[in-house]
């Protein structure tokens, strides 16, 4: 294979997605590591943007190279990072602001000169609410309580789950849940799906071109879109063929891979006619409540991209169709 044939050869930048993308919790997913140094050979600028709040840049970056990966806290772009400059640009430095989280919220407040607070009773002008791993419930009543006296409230993130080695467990979104539930209101959010962790992150590496590089279409996906960036989704983390095959417009990647390593291989070769795909010597073909799928000797991935297209494809023209029969025919 020739370099010019590479997914990244098109582009001048990555930026990754951490949770599912490049680790799952403690361990790398596999190839990630090189994948990444890969990457950096060829010149592309890597950026990693994570969603999760919990940890300061310095952390990340320390935890990558644990595993095997180059960085430094400059590479790396957190969705507290991203609200602390929402909060900073409207209420300028010196403003109070409930922090709840872990340290990577106390400290992005920090960096940009805001004075990070943890009762309602000081007085704060906003509440930043991010993930944090020893999170207190007194945490969230504060939080409560400041956001019904007139505080502005800015998420990090919403992510329901997060990605482990060990399994799906509830992410920042579902303490996010918990504090709607007392006010009745909804938060600003920073991070993956709006704008300004991913724009934040393009700005800081200077890039003209990027990719996004993510493992959930809600969130990794639909930001890319927001952003207006072309992204692909590896199927190493929280989304796979089920959720891919459902994706509404506006969560639908332009690339698919197994993982990271795909940017390093050409695009997959798609072409279609009249609701019937192909790629590679796989063929799906759509049709009224269900899809038809010839793997003819191909890859998973070439059949699970064939079948995507098709049942995108179906969902736009007003055909119904079960994914799990979708799914049966791929596993036999």
């Amino acid at each position: 294979m020739s370099t010019s044939e590479a997914v990244i050869d098109s582009y001048d930048a990555v930026l990754f997605d951490l949770d599912g993308v490049i680790y799952l919790g403690p361990v790398a997913v596999p190839g990630a590591a090189e994948g990444v140094a890969e990457l950096r050979v060829r010149g592309a600028k890597i950026g990693f943007v994570t969603n999760n709040a919990a940890r300061p840049p310095v952390a990340v970056a320390d935890h990558l190279v644990e595993l095997g990966i180059q960085a430094t806290a400059a590479d790396v772009v957190t969705s507290a990072q991203a609200a602390a400059h929402v909060l900073v640009n409207r209420f300028g430095a010196g403003a109070r602001i409930l922090a709840v989280g872990g340290e990577g919220v106390t400290v992005a407040l920090s960096e940009v000169g805001l004075v990070p607070v943890h009762s309602a009773d000081d007085h704060p002008v906003a509440v930043i609410q991010g993930y944090g791993v020893d999170l207190k419930w007194q945490e969230l009543n504060e939080a409560a309580v400041a956001i019904q006296r007139g505080a502005h409230w800015v998420a990090t993130n919403i992510d329901p789950t997060r990605p482990t080695d060990r399994g799906l467990v509830p992410g920042n979104g579902a303490a996010v849940a918990a504090v709607q539930m007392a006010v009745q209101a909804e938060p600003e959010v920073a991070g993956k799906p709006y704008r300004p962790l991913l724009d934040d992150t393009v700005s800081r590496l200077g890039a003209y071109h990027p990719l996004f590089v993510g493992d959930r279409l809600d969130t990794d996906i639909a930001g890319a879109v927001n952003a207006g960036l072309d992204s692909m989704l590896v199927l190493s983390g929280s989304h796979r063929a089920e959720q891919l095959f459902g994706a509404i417009p506006g969560e639908r990647p332009t690339y698919v891979g197994e993982d990271l390593r795909a940017l390093l291989r050409p695009p997959l070769d798609l072409s279609q006619s009249d609701g019937k795909f192909r790629c590679g010597a796989a063929t799906a073909t759509a049709g009224e409540g269900s899809l038809i799928i010839h793997r003819n000797g191909a890859t998973e991935l070439e059949a699970i991209w064939a079948t995507a297209h098709a049942a995108w494809w179906a969902a736009d023209h007003g055909l119904v169709l079960d994914v799990r029969d979708a799914l049966a025919q791929l596993s036999r």
